[in-house]
């Protein structure tokens, strides 16, 4: 055997080897959290959905996060510094990081992103969201069949789609099932903020509402109304059940574990493409918490119908008929919203007599 053999099978050798080891290396995922993950909401539930990944993978996949990234160019340097550090698919979980996960993701076209509740995609970036509006209708329900005073206060996030067709949804249910209820809506321009939820909750309580709706991700709502007494409240995007069981009676739970593990399956199967999903409460990526003995036994049994019926597809909250908030129609009896009005959703429903902020 010459020495030139030997250098050539040592070389094949080597490269095999490394090649191995490439083939051995994890997956590694990268989750960028627009509030921390102790918030007790949102961000709690998509790191749930972080340690799912990592329990069903094990060795073969490892996990990295930054959390309380602001929505704006800090997250485009989180992003790209995911990228240069090797990471193979990027979660991006707030509806604001929509723009800055497109541009690095023209940036990297080997990497692969996921960006929660938004609507650009591209070769390598998919989008996916929850159809939380089905557990807004449940909300209303019961908030609806509950109140005393006939006000529900809601403290919403952001002007954007997604919160105003949850306002909609729980006042259209509220409304069927208490036709006095009245809406009084405050804007906290924040998805994480305890001082301003504790805030807007404490200014509706102030205005009397003995319900409290949020789309705002702390715990600090459901505090407030437990020192006020005589409110109930909602856990948002996680159970919340350390106040049940009063003020808070029910929640909307975000599952969001199964879909984690499909797309990260997907990447070591080489099987990944763009898509876009909407899932609900049939899917399972939408939960509604246990309702508690502080709702009457017999709103509890509808608020259980509703939700199974949404689940098997009986039933679609935004049902005709219904009108804008101007008064100009919208659905006819029986008509169901398309999806591309509910994404680009703009307007109030009619009865709510609040504006939507620009």
């Amino acid at each position: 055997m010459t020495l030139k053999t030997i250098l050539a099978g040592a070389a094949l050798a080597a490269g095999l080897a490394g090649a191995a080891a490439a083939q051995d290396d994890p997956v590694t995922v990268g989750f960028v959290y627009v509030g921390p993950v102790g918030d007790g909401g949102w961000t709690y539930e998509h790191n749930q959905g972080r340690l799912a990944v990592e329990e069903h993978f094990g060795d073969a996949v490892e996990t990295v996060f930054v959390e309380s990234v602001p929505e704006g160019p800090d997250a485009v340097r989180v992003m790209q510094q995911m990228a240069l550090n090797g990471a193979d698919l990027i979660f991006t979980t707030s509806f604001g990081y929509m723009d800055q996960t497109i541009e690095v993701a023209e940036q990297f076209p080997d990497v692969k992103f996921e960006h929660a509740t938004g609507y650009k995609r591209a070769d390598n970036v998919s989008t996916y969201s929850a159809r939380f509006y089905e557990g807004r209708a449940i909300q209303g329900h019961i908030a609806g069949s509950i109140t005393e005073s006939n006000i529900i206060g809601y403290i919403a996030s952001f002007p954007i789609p997604e919160v105003i067709r949850g306002i909609n949804s729980a006042y259209i249910h509220a409304k069927k099932v208490n036709p006095d209820v009245e809406f009084r809506i405050v804007w906290a321009y924040t998805w994480f903020d305890p001082a301003k939820e504790a805030e807007a909750a404490t200014a509706l309580i102030e205005q009397g509402a003995d319900v409290i709706l949020q789309h705002t991700d702390s715990t600090a709502p459901q505090a407030a109304a437990a020192e006020a007494g005589g409110v109930y409240t909602f856990g948002q995007a996680s159970d919340m059940a350390e106040f049940a069981p009063m003020p808070r009676v029910s929640s909307i739970i975000d599952n969001w574990a199964p879909y984690y593990i499909d797309r990260v399956q997907a990447v070591i199967d080489g099987t990944w493409e763009s898509q876009d999903v909407w899932h609900g409460i049939g899917e399972g990526m939408v939960g509604i918490g246990e309702i508690t003995d502080a709702v009457p036994a017999e709103v509890k049994a509808e608020a259980e119908a509703l939700r199974d019926s949404i689940a098997a597809g009986e039933y679609h909250p935004f049902t005709g008929p219904l009108n804008r908030a101007d008064g100009s129609a919208w659905l006819a009896e029986g008509e169901v919203a398309d999806d591309g009005t509910l994404l680009g959703m703009d307007f109030y429903v009619e009865g709510i007599t609040a504006e939507i902020p620009q």
